[in-house]
């Protein structure tokens, strides 16, 4: 019978019906992981291209046993006492960056914040030199958001602590695609079969990668699209499924998520007009009267709203916006809780 990893006691609703094995346990005090026939063996997470499905489900049934610590007087467990966890933000960020701190706070680690105006990147310094700064002040963990694709895994070859992606380029957003998939699991009681369509930016989209490599990894068919410019058919040679046509897309969706259009990455005009994008590829509520009266809607946020979502979808009872943000939490506190248990192992 499993244990919650926080709290022996108590056990989630999700975590009792989950259909799915290997999930992960651990003693009331959360200070070391027992296991449902799976070993969790990797010091980093760089993305989900590399992770196998029993490593993705892991994840997943960890984050199960976090649930509860949000909903405690006290929202705090001892699992990472005296670890130190630094998040070293390159780029901008509200959702990621807050989420976090929060987590690891939630475990019981210390938190350093660093943040790129004020340090010694703006004088020159290089990244190699400011982990290896960090590092020698006795530090555990680096979660790292960059706008060079392959940052974290540059790190990895720097550094004797756990690297976390938060977001690398347009290569992948890790945990945010562990959260999408943790949403639908968690509505829809399975992955497999299920429909996802994926709707915007997906040229530059990190998001849609990582959902993309972990979706299909669990047995869901996920479909891409948006206009020609931001969705090419070079993504159909990675086994999705191409489509410039979003009220076709939408009739067999079980899923639809809404990615925001990243005008600071594009060095070119993609679609003639804001208002042209919305006609084609908006969510609207009249645009879900097509679609299944049981469609699913997400957004990775932050939303431009009546741009990919009208407000009335993005608040709407279909929207699981603020509960991908919720179960945010329980995601990067899973995270942080494995990699912290090995001292070794693989990227």
């Amino acid at each position: 019978m499993s244990t919650n990893v926080a709290d022996s006691q108590t056990s989630t609703p999700a975590a009792q019906s989950r259909p799915e094995p290997n999930a992960t346990t651990a003693p009331a005090d959360g200070l070391a992981p027992a296991s449902d026939g799976f070993t969790w063996k990797r010091k980093h997470l760089l993305g989900l291209e590399d992770l196998s499905a029993e490593e993705i489900m892991h994840i997943l049934h960890t984050a199960e046993s976090f649930q509860e610590v949000s909903t405690r007087s006290i929202k705090k467990v001892p699992a990472l006492r005296g670890r130190v966890v630094v998040n070293l933000f390159f780029e901008d960020s509200t959702r990621t960056r807050m989420s976090f701190t929060l987590a690891a706070q939630r475990l019981s680690a210390d938190v350093l914040e660093f943040n790129t105006r004020v340090s010694s990147v703006s004088k020159g310094e290089s990244l190699r030199d400011t982990v290896r700064n960090i590092e020698a002040m006795g530090v555990d963990t680096f979660i790292i958001r960059h706008p060079a694709g392959g940052a974290p895994e540059h790190i990895t070859r720097c550094t004797d602590c756990h690297v976390i992606n938060a977001g690398d380029g347009q290569h992948e957003h890790p945990t945010q695609g562990h959260i999408d998939i943790f949403t639908i699991r968690e509505r829809n009681g399975r992955l497999e079969g299920l429909n996802v369509v994926i709707v915007g930016d997906i040229a530059h989209s990190r998001v849609a990668r990582s959902n993309f490599w972990g979706l299909t990894r669990l047995g869901a068919k996920v479909t891409f699209v948006g206009p020609t410019t931001l969705v090419p058919r070079a993504f159909e040679q990675l086994g999705a499924r191409v489509s410039h046509d979003l009220d076709a897309a939408l009739k067999d969706a079980d899923v639809v998520n809404m990615l925001r259009i990243q005008r600071e990455r594009m060095t070119s005009q993609v679609f003639p007009s804001t208002e042209e994008y919305v006609r084609l590829f908006g969510l609207t509520r009249e645009r879900m009267k097509k679609a299944k009266p049981d469609l699913l809607v997400m957004h990775p946020g932050p939303i431009n709203r009546g741009v990919e979502l009208a407000s009335d979808v993005a608040d709407g009872p279909q929207s699981s916006i603020l509960r991908q943000v919720s179960n945010g939490l329980a995601i990067r506190m899973a995270v942080l809780f494995l990699l912290n248990q090995t001292s070794n192992g693989t990227g």
